[in-house]
């Protein structure tokens, strides 16, 4: 798997990145900033290029020697690695220090069967592992950034893994770097290198040759490297460095396989220890319990051992892994593709999704609606104008300027040539191009209309120019108003004429301009979005919109999809509040607009102080900051490359129906996923109470511990099919977050429950059926061998029997069985493994495993028991969901 920044953690990248700057240059570190130290038609000619990029033969050959451009690779593992690497797992090595001191004891059936389970557990790990790491591993890859290069002089998109040395890649705002680079041209270019060095400022970059002179490469101001982006403006890079021989390739192997573990990762790690440390206080009591009351401390060791085995969730990496690779298999049906597994719970716990409108609300199909001057006449000068801005405009075109592209066809190369260009950046919110036309140079503004309306001194209608006083201002201001009231988006176009002389244009030069009209565009709300909104609210999901646009368009969108939007927040009110009254209005407002990328992460991140999990949805180039922070970041297959990066989940379809899928299958997998932890969990401490009174008032053991294991073995395998079971749905109607309180809470209420018929089934089996005749003296030793293997026949099989069935008392809120019933899946396992309990005690291994028939009366006695049973723990069930909750 390549290694993506927005799966490691930013802090450990750049402690590394200050290690490797403390440890001097590596050699591609020198050859990159040699070649920035020359001018630029020098390092075209180092790497045998040129302006015109490589042809496409030299391309090919220089990916065949220089290799892929990727990271480095977490090692596929082969199979005997791959079972070696399960074996890591702390369950597997307690199983192998069991298995190993019961062969040294001299128990070689225990050993045997302990190393049975064990192989059962890797082996089946590892199949279900690899099938489904292979499946979610294609699915990945139907997400990919790719790159513009020139080949032979023209524009090509290819994959970034293809991008070679001395290949001229083209680069404009939202661009993700694909390489170690020196900019061979730049024009207003700023890059946002924060994953590598945690500056949050972008670092403007220039094709000025750059030495070292006490700096280290990093901060050469013509190098662009891998892991970082352009924010605005635009340029041509001469790629030097690829896949590991790049500044972020350097330290890469460092990071491979190194990342943030979520809230997920945590309890999942801390219910293991949990276990793990449970089951050694109850094994030292054991251990010594039978040691001090029978003697023999051998017997007392082994059995504490098979007890240990019993106590240990052996097959907790599996179904962990099985559930959220089936999510992620599921999902992708749903159109969502998901990029990190762990991500899939966090999903699931989104109880606020935060998004634009654009493609959510509306139908993200932009129509040009108007072109008209100041008199809100149409004009066709309003629109030449327009469409020579988008046209030769480098940076990246965003869903208008494709609307202005396809509503005309204007043959501009010949007439009114290109001369200078300031790209777009969210500062201005405004772009501009410059061409010849009739003995002058025309710079063409087009950008947010208060943007574009500051930077003018002058209108125009027909040929006349006039001050632009402010009455005429307030008036443009009404109409602008008003047009966004009624849904429209709204762009000013102006201009301003210098001589020919004149060919370098800055920001500066937009000023004093010529307002000349504007354009405005339509994007109809989307049919579905009113139900999608009415069926996030259902399952607990609150949407806030956070939107760069303005607040009136924002307003309209919202009333058409039937959303309360209430008082709309604007950045700029946003910007004078105090802490606390930000994070007030953060909690309580549903829409924000004319937000700064800054503040759509700052919202997010004091969401999540107030205890929120947080899913933001974004496809932008400003979006990037809020997908990082989010707890769940969501993008789309047709986002610019910067915003699927610092995704963790991809959709293959804007909409927030589809969302609504994906977090409704992650709240099943979690669900799925906290059943088998419930279970084992309340099982362990349930066995505890039965094991050590057993120890403690019984003459002899209360299981040999043969048995112990093999009753572990079937109820493991018991388990393999909750995978596949169903999900209540109202389980999926709230957030659901990882509670370790909870499932304490849970295992010390319903674990006691089995200890009662635990302790029922030894008083039959004492009294009823004569095993307290163990004591007598007078009795053979063939005849107290049988009571005792009586003894511990009816309790494997009662003991098997109802921890087996309360799988299906446990799984659901429901009265089980009537209103709920599991999967198919689940189902057979676990019937089957009931019924190879019950038969056990009648087969050919019955003698191996210490085991006598069992009278017909006691299966009378056992139906009772397990109708109880499940009726008194589905009652207790229930109170407990009254009094804590069903987290």
């Amino acid at each position: 798997m390549n290694i993506t920044l927005s799966k490691i953690s930013p802090s450990l990248i750049r402690q590394q990145v200050k290690n490797l700057s403390a440890s001097g240059l590596e050699a591609d570190g020198r050859f990159l900033a040699e070649i920035c130290a020359l001018q630029p038609e020098e390092a075209q000619g180092r790497l045998s290029s040129r302006r015109s990029g490589l042809s496409p033969e030299e391309a090919r050959a220089a990916l065949a020697k220089f290799g892929p451009n990727e990271l480095s690779k977490r090692q596929k593992q082969g199979f005997i690695a791959g079972i070696l690497a399960r074996f890591k797992n702390p369950l597997a090595v307690q199983l192998l220090v069991i298995a190993a001191v019961s062969f040294l004891m001299g128990d070689a059936r225990a050993g045997t069967i302990v190393s049975g389970m064990i192989f059962l557990s890797v082996a089946l790990a590892y199949v279900q592992e690899t099938r489904s790491g292979s499946a979610v591993e294609k699915l990945r890859a139907m997400v990919h950034t790719t790159s513009v290069v020139l080949r032979g002089g023209k524009e090509t998109e290819v994959p970034s893994s293809e991008v070679a040395p001395g290949d001229i890649v083209v680069l404009h705002a939202g661009a993700v770097i694909p390489a170690d680079m020196r900019l061979i041209s730049a024009k207003d270019f700023f890059v946002s290198q924060s994953a590598l060095t945690g500056e949050s400022m972008p670092v403007e970059k220039t094709a000025a040759p750059s030495g070292l002179d006490k700096k280290t490469v990093i901060e050469l101001s013509n190098a662009c490297f891998q892991g970082s982006h352009a924010v605005s403006g635009s340029g041509l890079g001469l790629v030097v460095n690829t896949g590991a021989r790049t500044y972020l390739g350097s330290i890469s192997a460092s990071l491979a396989g190194q990342s943030q573990p979520t809230s997920f990762d945590r309890g999942i790690a801390g219910f293991t220890w949990l276990m793990i440390r449970f089951m050694a206080v109850m094994v030292s009591a054991v251990f010594m319990i039978v040691g001090l009351t029978k003697g023999n401390w051998v017997e007392a060791l082994l059995f504490g051992l098979s007890v240990a085995v019993g106590l240990t969730p052996e097959m907790l990496p599996m179904i962990v892994t099985v559930n959220l690779s089936k999510g992620a298999l599921v999902m992708s049906k749903k159109k969502v593709i998901v990029k990190k597994l762990n991500s899939i719970q966090n999903f699931g716990a989104i109880d606020i999704l935060c998004t634009d409108k654009t493609g959510t609300l509306t139908q993200d199909r932009i129509v040009l609606e108007k072109y008209v001057d100041v008199a809100n006449r149409s004009s066709d000068d309003v629109l030449r104008y327009a469409y020579m801005n988008s046209y030769y405009q480098t940076g990246l075109r965003n869903l208008m300027d494709r609307a202005i592209l396809a509503h005309s066809d204007l043959d501009v190369e010949k007439t009114c040539p290109k001369v200078d260009e300031i790209p777009f950046d969210f500062g201005r919110k405004r772009m501009s191009v410059v061409i010849e036309y009739e003995g002058a140079n025309v710079l063409i503004c087009k950008g947010a209309v208060e943007a574009v309306y500051k930077n003018c001194a002058h209108y125009q209608v027909d040929d006349e120019i006039n001050p632009l006083i402010d009455v005429i201002k307030n008036d443009l201001m009404e109409d602008y108003a008003s047009l966004s009231g009624d849904g429209y988006r709204v762009v000013a176009v102006a201009y301003r004429e210098f001589p020919k002389t004149k060919t370098a244009f800055t920001v500066a030069d937009e000023s004093e301009m010529v307002l000349l009209g504007y354009i405005a565009f339509f994007d109809p709300p989307k049919d579905s979005a009113p139900e999608a909104l009415r069926a996030l609210a259902s399952t607990g999901v609150k949407v806030k919109i956070l939107t760069g646009d303005n607040e009136l368009v924002t307003q309209k969108v919202c009333r058409d999809v039937g959303l309360d939007a209430g008082r709309v927040v604007l950045g700029e009110e946003l910007s004078r509040m105090g802490e606390e009254e930000f994070a007030r209005t953060a909690e309580l407002a549903t829409v924000f607009a004319r937000l700064s990328p800054a503040q759509k992460e700052l919202l997010i991140t004091t969401l999540q102080k107030k205890g929120h999990v947080v899913g933001f949805l974004g496809d932008g180039i400003n979006d990037a900051p809020a997908l990082k922070a989010a707890d769940v970041g969501i993008s789309v297959d047709s986002a610019v490359d910067v915003a699927k990066e610092s995704a963790d989940i991809i959709l293959l379809e804007k909409s927030l129906t589809v969302l609504e899928d994906g977090i409704i299958e992650g709240r099943r997998v979690f669900g799925n996923i906290i059943k088998y932890i419930k279970m084992g969990a309340s099982s362990n401490f349930g066995n505890m109470f039965s094991v050590v009174g057993a120890s403690y008032l019984l003459p002899f053991l209360p299981m040999a511990p043969v048995q112990i294991l093999v009753n572990n073995l079937l109820y493991d395998v018991s388990q393999t099919g909750i995978p596949t079971d169903r999900v209540d749905d109202e389980y999926l109607t709230a957030p659901r977050k990882w509670n370790i309180g909870s499932i304490k809470k849970f295992m010390l209420f319903i674990g006691p429950m089995s200890s009662i018929f635990d302790y029922a089934t030894y008083a039959l089996m004492l009294f009823f059926f004569g095993c307290m005749a163990f004591n007598d003296p007078s009795l053979s030793i063939e005849r107290k061998t049988y009571l005792e293997q009586l003894f511990h026949t009816g309790w494997f099989v009662e003991s098997l029997l109802t921890q087996t069935l309360i799988v299906h008392i446990i799984r659901t809120k429901r009265v089980p069985f009537f209103q709920s019933i599991a999967s198919p899946g689940l189902l057979l396992t676990t019937v089957s493994v009931m019924a190879a309990g019950a038969w056990l005690p009648y087969s050919p291994f019955a003698a191996y495993l210490g085991m006598v028939p069992l009278p017909g009366i006691y299966w009378a006695w056992l139906a009772g028991f397990l109708i109880v049973y499940s009726v008194l723990t589905h009652y207790v069930k229930m109170w407990f969901y009254r009094k804590f909750g069903d987290d």
